[in-house]
């Protein structure tokens, strides 16, 4: 069941010979939806000095998509022993780190979790001594706990949930606290499409996300996480996060990128297993493929926004500004996004006259010239992209199975061969990509998208997935 089992293996070897103590077993942990999953774990003792020296009894619980999610941490306090709930542990004992928080492979290990989890005890004791009366009380706690769960229990968060069957509970997660994740949210709040809206917050420090106004505004059913449990069960799962890395070249910069996705796509997968993934991460054909592969879900489940925005501003200018409706019925910016973008049609109805056919292409050429050239002159601000993403975002919650121009994998259209996503119409639906809309048939648009997919594979060739 682990994805990535030889890598498991060496680590937890390592675990074993650094600390002899540790036992290893498959159980059933319960996730705070009730949803179980056997996954491998294991319990012991860390040494923890404080004052006299203490061995603090704790169990780690290794997710499927380890080492790419972090553990799952708890407190295992013998039936003497009662939890100090701190900036740490909460009250069922589950453990919260820096490290947890900031957890990405390689560069994360469980030795490295382990030696922070030590600090931070030597800094604040999680367990005191009971006394005799308190320890039958604890004793009493500590069964109930592991009647209902292995792992943990959130007893709140199914209250909140209670009489509103999963069905219909429309949960969204948007990961990445910078200008573009908020105006996600915002723009997803503003039309009302989801019972709940998760920011995932991943930046160091307490304002470095730009999370603190929406935390001084609170809006209603959006709530603020750095744990990404908090996404659990996420219909749509939006991504925004950008690497800051200060890369040399091109290929730098976007290897900064995945290796930042490396460390987030298995383990948002993990907690939403039939999510479907919308990427605004730039560039987003590169990324929309990498998290496709990094989350082994179908291709219909991972999709990016691409030219949604162009396509919906493309229709707008052929209608609103060059009066020509009849062109924008079927009008799409399809391709990569940036300056490779091409305007094609799904469907245009041609005279029967070939000579009156060519004219009526010759005059569709130069209406569509004009709208690019009107559509070059509009940015991609945050806040215009937020609120395509959440168009989108409607499109799928609500099965509207409406035609978008969104990135797709695109093998097998237009005579590609290559694994790479472009921007192509589909109808959309609860499940994503319903179905993939044909276009005219047009060799320069076919040359052009050739020409996108050549370039993209080759550059996804060079990145170390």
């Amino acid at each position: 069941q682990y994805k990535f089992r030889d890598l498991t293996i060496e680590e937890l070897k390592n675990v074993s010979k650094a600390y002899p103590n540790f036992t290893f077993s498959m159980n059933t942990y319960t996730f705070k939806d009730g949803s179980q999953k056997d996954l491998l774990n294991f319990s012991g003792t860390v040494p923890v000095k404080y004052g006299n020296s203490y061995n603090i009894p704790i169990q780690l619980w290794i997710l499927d998509s380890h080492p790419f999610a972090p553990p799952i941490c708890f407190l295992k306090p013998t039936a003497n022993m009662g939890i100090s709930v701190g900036k740490h542990v909460d009250a069922h004992g589950r453990i919260y780190l820096p490290y947890l928080q900031n957890w990405s492979h390689p560069k994360s290990t469980v030795i490295g979790l382990i030696k922070e989890m030590i600090a931070k005890f030597e800094e604040e004791l999680p367990l005191y001594s009971l006394s005799s009366s308190d320890a039958a009380r604890q004793s009493e706690l500590l069964s109930y706990i592991a009647k209902i769960t292995e792992g943990e229990t959130d007893m709140k968060s199914r209250s909140k949930t209670e009489g509103k069957s999963e069905g219909c509970f429309n949960k969204i997660t948007v990961v990445g606290a910078g200008d573009l994740g908020i105006a996600c949210v915002l723009a997803v709040a503003a039309k009302g499409v989801a019972d709940k809206v998760i920011l995932l917050d991943l930046s160091e420090g307490a304002a470095k996300g730009g999370t603190m106004d929406l935390e001084i505004f609170a809006l209603p059913n959006v709530e603020i996480s750095k744990d990404f449990s908090a996404s659990a069960d996420s219909k749509v799962v939006i991504l925004t996060v950008n690497s800051l890395g200060n890369g040399q070249t091109y290929l730098d910069v976007i290897q900064s990128n995945v290796d930042l996705f490396r460390g987030i796509i298995p383990a948002v997968s993990h907690y939403s297993q039939n999510a479907v993934f919308l990427v605004a991460s730039h560039p987003v054909e590169v990324m929309t493929y990498v998290s496709w592969k990094l989350s082994a879900f179908p291709k219909n489940r991972v999709i990016g926004v691409g030219a949604n925005l162009d396509s919906e501003r493309f229709q707008y200018i052929l209608t609103n500004l060059l009066k020509a409706e009849v062109l924008a019925r079927d009008a799409w910016i399809v391709g990569e996004q940036g300056e490779d973008k091409v305007p094609s049609w799904t469907s245009y109805n041609l005279v029967v006259n070939p000579t009156e056919g060519v004219a009526a292409r010759n005059a569709r050429e130069k209406v569509a010239n004009r709208a690019m050239e009107v559509l070059k002159g509009k940015g991609q601000r945050s806040w215009s992209v937020g609120l395509s993403v959440a168009d989108l975002t409607d499109s799928i919650l609500k099965d509207k199975r409406k035609l978008h121009s969104v990135s797709t994998l695109a093998k097998g259209c237009c005579n590609i061969n290559s694994e790479v996503f472009l921007s192509l119409p589909c109808i959309l639906g609860t499940g994503g990509v319903i179905e993939m809309v044909k276009l005219e048939e047009d060799p320069v648009v076919q040359e052009k998208l050739q020409s996108s997919a050549g370039s993209i594979h080759d550059l996804q060739q060079q990145l170390k997935l």
